[in-house]
């Protein structure tokens, strides 16, 4: 099941934060994501705050859902109060957000538009399972304002997608590529995984040949983790499955970054490739520490230095909302040193680096004598090798 959310300080019933969160409201970028938690079956790798219908019980549906994140949307409003806010991005993830209908996706979107306004060309993502659409769900969706779509792809080889329990079949995703693209969708990324038990060399760059076949101008490639307390932890702890290999893991990731680099596409996230224009603002807004409203079940927000997060379960958030309070479980003023920590981590993980005013001398010296960090332009930025080794990076400079 879901890993249990954190604990934190109480939120108070309407939601509202505190002055200092609201301080400069409006001259920073805002964002909405939107979670959608259900699923038609459990990946046996994933830890997400998904559910089957089996799992939700009483009191949450598919149905009432859309309706259900509007009232979020609604309060969000309300807590933020009057300041101009245009949206510049709105993510829906999940859960598969395809397995609502297209107008209850494009329902949701307008509500988003009607409280806040979306931004000139406001970058408006969905992600979705290759299974789950077809051209008319598509057109659905480019209809309501939806400009970018992400296939949850994983890899071209049947036998990976099997040991992940992925249900799609690989020729369903370059079909649903160009599918996107004759729906008038000008931005589509596919996501990979590498490192699944039972994967080869031979599959990994099978997947990224094909990934990159497909024509999507944006590749997302991540290492398998195993979640403590997903069905895959459970397999590998049983000896069924073998645990992923660092080396192997570190070799497909070259793998990826001279495929993807080959085909026109570049970094600008560790695990993040784009074609020129084709990178994810939304992601983007996180990782520079912008303000979000995460909407739905075990959403994150983040406003202004605080964050908070709602209660897990569909039912429980729903129940929240009719009586008029806020689906928040808890949250956490963050102090200075807690952001800076926090700037550091993320943002040596994108293409431009962090600055060097953030970090300690001595510490970037020993990392640029190592060959894991260099100087540009006044930051400091990961080389290839210290790409592969950003975890033990970020350490030695916070």
């Amino acid at each position: 099941m879901p890993a249990t959310l954190p604990e934190g300080d109480p939120v108070p019933v309407d939601g509202s934060l505190p002055g200092s969160a609201l301080a400069g409201l409006g001259e920073r970028p805002f964002g909405f994501y939107v979670h959608v938690p259900f699923c038609v079956t459990r990946c046996g790798y994933c830890d997400f705050n998904t559910y089957t219908a089996q799992e939700l019980g009483p009191g949450a549906s598919r149905a009432s859902y859309a309706d259900t994140v509007i009232g979020e949307i609604r309060l969000a409003r309300r807590v933020l109060g009057g300041v101009e806010l245009p949206v510049q991005t709105v993510f829906v993830g999940g859960g598969t957000p395809t397995l609502l209908p297209p107008g209850d996706l494009g329902r949701i979107l307008a509500a988003v538009d009607a409280e806040f306004g979306l931004a000139r060309g406001a970058e408006v993502t969905t992600e979705a399972n290759p299974e789950t659409v077809d051209r008319a769900y598509l057109d659905g969706l480019r209809a309501s304002g939806f400009t970018r779509i992400s296939y949850g792809m994983q890899s071209a080889r049947a036998h990976v997608l099997a040991a992940l329990d992925r249900t799609h079949t690989p020729a369903r995703v370059p079909l649903v590529v160009r599918e996107a693209r004759a729906a008038g969708f000008g931005h589509v990324n596919l996501d990979l995984i590498y490192g699944t038990p039972g994967e080869s060399d031979d599959d990994w760059r099978a997947s990224l040949e094909a990934a990159l076949e497909a024509g999507p101008d944006h590749v997302s490639a991540y290492a398998l983790i195993v979640e403590e307390g997903t069905k895959l932890a459970a397999q590998v702890r049983r000896g069924e499955l073998d645990e992923p290999d660092d080396d192997a893991m570190a070799d497909r990731y070259l793998m990826a970054d001279e495929l993807l680099g080959s085909a026109g596409m570049s970094w600008y996230e560790l695990s993040n490739w784009a074609r020129p224009g084709g990178e994810c603002a939304h992601n983007v807004l996180y990782w520079k520490g912008a303000d979000w409203w995460g909407a739905g079940p075990g959403a994150h927000s983040h406003v202004g230095g605080t964050r908070w997060w709602n209660v897990k379960h569909p039912a429980a958030y729903a129940a929240r909302l009719a009586q008029g309070q806020t689906p928040a479980h808890a949250r956490e003023i963050l102090n200075e040193e807690t952001r800076k920590v926090e700037r550091i981590l993320l943002e040596i993980r994108l293409r431009e680096g962090c600055p060097l005013g953030l970090l300690d001398a001595e510490a970037v010296k020993e990392q640029e004598a190592r060959g894991l960090v260099e100087r540009r332009d006044g930051n400091a930025v990961l080389t290839l090798r210290g790409r592969l080794l950003a975890d033990a990076v970020v350490r030695d400079l916070t």
